[in-house]
């Protein structure tokens, strides 16, 4: 019984030494057999992606803003001027974001664009003391990885629609207005 058992023992050892060496078929639907998954198959339509050039910050106006659904807790209000939201044809919504105190006074302002595929959003510009100063190098940064919430709420209140922006400027002033939950 002791030989029968070795016997099997190194034949079980034999094929595993087989199965480790040795391309693997991948395009094999029992793949998973392998370990490993199948390279990504590329086309020409999956060249990388590149965000155009951003334009200097464009003017903004106080009156025409449109406030940004916050928590009650938070100590400042944001609102978005509606003449800055741009939608890029590489899928970028850039806008102008104006931030001031509940009371009045201090107004800041952020030239940012968004990135609602990946959930991304870069600041090009900020806007304090009457003058708009460059981010030096501006980079995207994912949503929850930022010092902010209004960015996360604008985006998901009207600018973005699941993974994409919003058909229309028009329709992002819809929602920014009058927020909706969807079902995505």
């Amino acid at each position: 019984m002791r030989r029968a058992e070795r016997a099997l023992l190194l034949a079980c050892f034999a094929v595993l030494a087989g199965c480790a060496s040795g391309k693997h078929d991948t395009d094999n639907p029992d793949w998973a057999q392998s370990g490993m998954p199948p390279p990504p198959k590329r086309s020409e339509a999956d060249r990388e992606w590149e965000e155009s050039a951003a334009p200097p910050a464009p003017k903004f106006e106080e009156k025409r803003l449109v406030p940004i659904a916050m928590p009650p807790y938070m100590s400042l209000t944001f609102g978005v001027d509606p003449q800055t939201i741009a939608i890029t044809p590489e899928g970028i919504v850039r806008y102008v974001v104006v931030a001031s105190n509940k009371n009045g006074g201090a107004v800041n302002a952020f030239y940012e664009g968004v990135r609602c595929s990946t959930s991304e959003a870069k600041t090009y510009a900020r806007y304090s003391g009457g003058a708009w100063q460059d981010v030096e190098k501006p980079e995207w940064k994912r949503f929850y990885d930022l010092n902010s919430r209004y960015t996360k709420a604008l985006s998901e209140q009207g600018l973005c629609r699941g993974n994409a922006p919003r058909a229309s400027v028009g329709e992002m002033l819809r929602n920014i207005q009058n927020p909706v939950r969807e079902v995505q």
